[in-house]
């Protein structure tokens, strides 16, 4: 691992953030505009969406290669989407204790072995929503049920690591945290850093 890059410094003025107006609140969102100062000096208005969750993303990796998703419809964009397990940490909820929650209630299945790959800003020019990927190893059947969110209709399939990753740099698994999450993966396993049993599963 090398060190932190020269270039990654910050450069220029900062936004200011001035007076803000709620427009819209709900149990998971809140929309607030502001009276800013843009770096160039600028007035502008402008809209942020808070999240009141971090939301989560678990990649599930069998030993023999293959992944699990979860199909779903989706509101915002009327379509289906097949995606990896996907959810939120409530404030005051361990992130990776809702991982597990969410991989569980979603999929059926627990882990053994978890590790945190990313921690990224999802549309970072309109929301302040963050989100934790993990990847889940080991994977058996859950010990326990657990509930599902009475808002979903989830389908499963368990797909082939390289066939999910082609589907993702197709457009076919447009979920961003999805791609990211599925090319970490592939990364790591190029790289020698997951078991190379696994590696060669998954890359074959």
């Amino acid at each position: 691992m090398t060190g932190r890059a020269a270039w990654l410094k910050a450069h220029g003025r900062p936004w200011t953030r001035g007076d803000g107006r709620p427009i819209y609140e709900n149990p998971w969102i809140r929309v607030t505009e502001y009276d800013a100062i843009a770096p160039t000096g600028r007035p502008a208005l402008y809209g942020l969406v808070s999240f009141r969750n971090i939301a989560m993303a678990v990649l599930p990796l069998h030993d023999d290669g293959t992944v699990t998703l979860v199909g779903q419809h989706r509101l915002p964009h009327a379509d289906y989407s097949w995606e990896i397990p996907e959810g939120g940490a409530p404030p005051g909820e361990d992130p990776l204790d809702a991982a597990k929650r969410e991989l569980a209630e979603e999929t059926g299945l627990q882990a053994a072995e978890w590790r945190e790959l990313m921690r990224v800003q999802l549309s970072n020019s309109i929301t302040d929503e963050r989100a934790i990927g993990y990847l889940a190893l080991g994977l058996s059947e859950a010990d326990a049920d657990h509930e599902a969110d009475d808002t979903e209709a989830i389908a499963l399939v368990r797909a082939p690591f390289r066939e999910a990753l082609d589907a993702a740099l197709a457009g076919d698994l447009p979920d961003v945290l999805t791609v990211a999450m599925l090319l970490r993966a592939y990364h790591m396993a190029r790289e020698g850093l997951l078991a190379p049993a696994l590696a060669r599963a998954m890359l074959g």
